[in-house]
């Protein structure tokens, strides 16, 4: 070859109907791929049964397995009580849902105020920023008890005589703050280029709010927002120390009459049937938003 040509790019293989196929060093990298993706999962899967029989021989071998064992994994216990349990645990589930849906609005409206800059409203931003504030600073517990105890104190017309729809608002005051903050975040991760974009084509503001911002902001915090609502799932069980008959007040019931524990068992067994799915769904949707920011960041 003369020097200064260039060499022609090889070419790939075709089959009859001019298609290309893969050439055999190509082949032979995704066997080793393949080969080595397959030995990894085995080794895993291997490590992960040996870790777990050890940690259940431990458990078995320890000197209180037996009592243990009576009073925390009775068969006939748990059968008995989950009908119980499984009634209480649907009152949780109302709960979660009223309080979701309530907190979304509350929530939104919040950060709206908090994002905007009309100096008309700063007595509500005012407002806004001190609520965030005090309720994320007071646990939910003691919120359950000041609202729940409190509120009635009062005697104001209207006021909910049920202990469940108590607890209801006290959550709803706890996680709007949290939520709150998560979707201002969201807020603020739109580039303003996006509004003013919207504006140039003939949007008004609440229609650029709705139709550009808003859904751009709620895909960049959707995985912390689905967090949060595992959480509030969880904390439905502080509503016990009211008194409504949920899942948790249900198994204390029966552990306290039986003098077994194994109705707790049955209570947490209903929680995590809810939130290990919801928490696989917030896992792949922050790999989905992953993904997607590193393509962005790669164009």
């Amino acid at each position: 070859m003369e020097h200064g040509t260039t060499a022609e790019p090889e070419q790939r293989p075709q089959t009859a109907d001019g298609d290309y196929r893969r050439s055999p060093r190509e082949e032979e990298r995704r066997q080793f791929r393949r080969a080595r993706d397959r030995r990894n999962r085995w080794t895993a899967a291997l490590c992960t049964i040996a870790f777990v029989a050890a940690v259940a021989a431990a458990t078995v071998a320890s000197p209180g397995w037996e009592r243990v064992h009576a009073l925390f994994l009775d068969g006939a216990e748990f059968r008995h009580a989950l009908p119980e349990v499984l009634d209480g645990f649907w009152l949780n589930v109302r709960m979660f849902l009223i309080a979701e849906v309530l907190i979304l609005v509350l929530g939104l409206l919040v950060a709206l105020v908090r994002v905007t800059r009309a100096p008309g409203l700063q007595p509500l931003r005012l407002a806004a920023t001190v609520y965030v504030d005090v309720f994320r600073g007071v646990p939910t517990l003691l919120l359950v008890f000041l609202v729940g105890f409190g509120l009635p104190a009062l005697r104001l017309q209207g006021t909910p005589s049920q202990p469940w729809v108590l607890g209801v608002i006290a959550l709803v005051l706890s996680y709007t703050a949290y939520v709150a903050e998560v979707l201002r975040a969201g807020l603020e991760s739109v580039h303003p280029a996006q509004r003013n974009a919207a504006r140039a084509l003939g949007l008004s503001t609440p229609q650029a709010l709705r139709y550009v911002v808003l859904p751009q902001a709620v895909r960049n915090v959707l995985p912390p927002l689905l967090n949060d609502f595992i959480a509030l799932q969880k904390d439905t069980a502080l509503v016990a120390v009211l008194g409504p008959l949920e899942a948790l007040r249900a198994a204390q019931i029966k552990a306290d009459y039986d003098f077994n524990y194994t109705p707790y068992l049955a209570a947490a067994l209903l929680f995590i049937a809810v939130t290990v799915p919801l928490t696989r769904v917030a896992d792949r949707l922050q790999r989905r938003a992953a993904q997607r920011a590193w393509t962005e960041t790669g164009r």
